[in-house]
């Protein structure tokens, strides 16, 4: 349904894409890996042709339609006509209606491939479908005409994004990050969805199980050549090959390595010797012809012998050094129990938007681990914020204990949601200075030319990065992550997992990742739903 043949795309003097192959086929659904910051989304857009190439060609059999990683919301702009946008519907209805214009006037040569493109993309019912689908994610249908997609809630965007990839028809399918901010339901749904797909399907996810259970190939973009190595078999084939490879690789170079040193140690030792033997030779002394001549022979043998090494150094086949791709090293530091009661909440009553909370008595206490759970919209967040103070009460009080030190990475990283340039921000909440912030950010791929930005312009991934930062640089006795593994690529998250296995703080950790979620241990569980109250 789609091939891409030698694509080559650079931004200015920095090649992202490189020469790069790829074939999908009807019923495919490969997943698209690399480190953030790569060029997976560039080569989803190159795939879509909404990027064209410096060289190398596109094609696609059908329609494709292409759901970004971040939905751009519009001003006055409907839930359905939002939907209908990205989900192609909206252009293929404007492309059939030009086309009908045309042809009232002796033209529309293209009435045909329109209506066959409107019928691809399901223009015809998807008036129904968005409804049916709407309502099962919870998105009432007198709000899809109604409501602006900018008013919606935190977990009514993420259903919604969800609604889009549910009501995208096409061939193909590009899909960009479509598990962020998803709950358990949301997935399930999603999964069902790409599992049972008649189309060809290429994907990026950060979210590892999702990929296992999804995939059928993964497409790697390598951060060093540019290019892109297909492994067959899915996620879980993925990283047992990937690891194999990798150790035949750096075994292939060891020997390589041991072997041309060692001719390199024999060519150098026995020049040496020969050297020796004709100044030996030379200062000898010796009158007879007969031995002198059989020392000369003795050292011109050994430097044909050191020739002949290196002539086999010639022909030894170079194997290149196996390249370390960037990993980021994340730490996690405490500063110590502090209070012994961190968060206490009585008869606490809170309400945000359509949530009301409570009334609830909780106490955490100092290192303590509890994971808050439950759906899109049950109020996880808004728990969290009556816990830190950020919501106020409307009955009962919260107290946090003194001396306790939060650092907390919220859901949507509204830290750098601002214009101040990131350095400033992590120098304000670090205390470092300049020059260390600059240190710090660049352990963490954060580089000159991101950090005199405004922060907002940073990417998803850029943002979520810099809030582990912070962390890494101020000692903390609790910790708050909302989220924490939303675009951040899977070398960082499995950082993160092992950061917080050691970390000896308190720790309230909200996460959809079900392998995190697994991996990461805690003595305590809320469910927010269970403090759900009726106004």
């Amino acid at each position: 349904m789609l091939t891409a043949r030698n694509l080559t795309l650079s931004f200015g003097p920095r090649t992202v894409i490189s020469e790069v192959d790829l074939d999908v086929s009807p019923g495919d659904r490969i997943g698209l890996s690399a480190p953030n910051g790569v060029g997976k989304s560039t080569l989803l857009k190159l795939l879509a042709s909404e990027l064209t190439p410096d060289s190398g060609t596109v094609t696609a059999t059908g329609a494709v339609a292409y759901l970004t990683q971040e939905t751009e919301v519009r001003q006055g702009e409907s839930l359905r006509d939002h939907l209908a946008r990205r989900t192609g519907v909206a252009k293929a209805e404007r492309w059939l209606q030009q086309a009908a214009e045309a042809m009232a006037t002796g033209g529309g040569e293209d009435f045909a491939q329109a209506l066959d493109h409107w019928t691809a993309v399901g223009a015809g019912d998807f008036a129904e479908r968005a409804d049916i689908v709407c309502e099962k994610l919870g998105l009432e249908a007198d709000l899809l005409d109604g409501r602006e997609a900018h008013e919606l809630s935190g977990g009514q965007a993420a259903r919604l994004r969800l609604a889009s990839v549910l009501l995208a028809k096409a061939d193909v399918l590009l899909l960009d990050e479509p598990t962020n901010d998803l709950d358990g339901a949301g997935l399930d749904l999603l999964e069902q969805h790409v599992r049972a797909s008649k189309a060809a399907i290429v994907l990026v996810s950060h979210d590892r199980e999702f990929l296992a259970r999804t995939t059928t190939a993964i497409a790697e973009l390598d951060e060093f050549t540019h290019g892109v190595t297909v492994y067959n078999g899915g996620w879980d084939a993925y990283v047992e090959e990937k690891a194999n490879a990798r150790r035949r690789a750096q075994e292939e170079y060891e020997t390589y390595a041991a072997q041309r040193d060692r001719l390199t140690q024999r060519s150098r030792q026995t020049r040496e010797w020969s050297r020796q033997g004709v100044r030996r030779n030379a200062k000898s002394g010796e009158t007879d012809k007969f031995i002198r001549f059989f020392n000369k022979q003795g050292a011109e043998n050994l430097t044909r012998k050191a020739s002949i090494v290196d002539r086999q150094l010639d022909r030894l086949e170079a194997v290149e050094q196996p390249r370390e791709a960037w990993e980021l090293r994340l730490s996690l530091p405490s500063a110590g129990r502090g209070s012994s009661a961190v968060f206490t909440l009585r008869k606490a009553v809170v309400e945000r938007g359509d949530v009301r909370l409570g009334p609830v008595d909780l106490t955490i206490g100092a290192g303590e681990r509890w994971r808050i759970t439950g759906p899109n919209g049950s109020g996880k967040s808004t728990l969290l914020g009556a816990l830190l103070g950020r919501i106020p009460l409307l009955e009962g009080e919260c107290t946090m204990g003194p001396g306790v030190v939060v650092g907390e990475v919220d859901q949507l990283r509204a830290e750098f949601a601002s214009d101040e340039p990131v350095l400033r921000i992590v120098a304000s909440a670090t205390g470092l200075q300049d020059v260390e912030v600059r240190t710090l950010l660049a352990k963490f791929r954060l580089g000159a030319d991101a950090v005199l930005r405004p922060a907002r312009e940073l990417s998803p991934g850029e943002r979520t990065r810099a809030g582990l930062a912070v962390l890494q640089a101020r000692g903390t006795t609790c910790l708050v992550l909302d989220e924490p593994t939303n675009h951040l690529d899977l070398p960082a998250i499995e950082q993160l997992e092992q950061a917080l296995d050691s970390y000896d703080g308190t720790l309230l950790l909200v996460t959809h990742d079900r392998r995190l979620a697994d991996a990461v241990r805690v003595d305590h569980e809320i469910n927010v739903p269970d403090l759900l109250t009726f106004p």
